[in-house]
């Protein structure tokens, strides 16, 4: 059985189209699994990403070394 990595843009009618198809795979077992990768990322960390995103707060870096250092 060969296993296929695939990336499916769902915000294009083709991709949503795909997904659907793919679901009712999924859904009947017709050889099809989904599998969900675990993030590399720390969740706490992605999650204070996100914050700041909605949040609309920015920082302007003057200084690498001196963030690197804070860290």
């Amino acid at each position: 059985m060969a296993t296929i990595t695939l990336k499916i843009n769902q915000r294009t009618s083709y991709g949503k189209a795909l997904w659907e198809l793919i679901k009712v795979g999924i859904n009947e077992k017709k050889g099809v699994e989904e599998v969900k990768e675990k993030s590399p990322y720390n969740p706490e960390f992605v999650k204070q990403v996100l914050d700041a995103y909605k949040n609309d707060k920015r920082y302007e870096l003057k200084d690498v070394e001196a963030l690197w250092e804070s860290l």
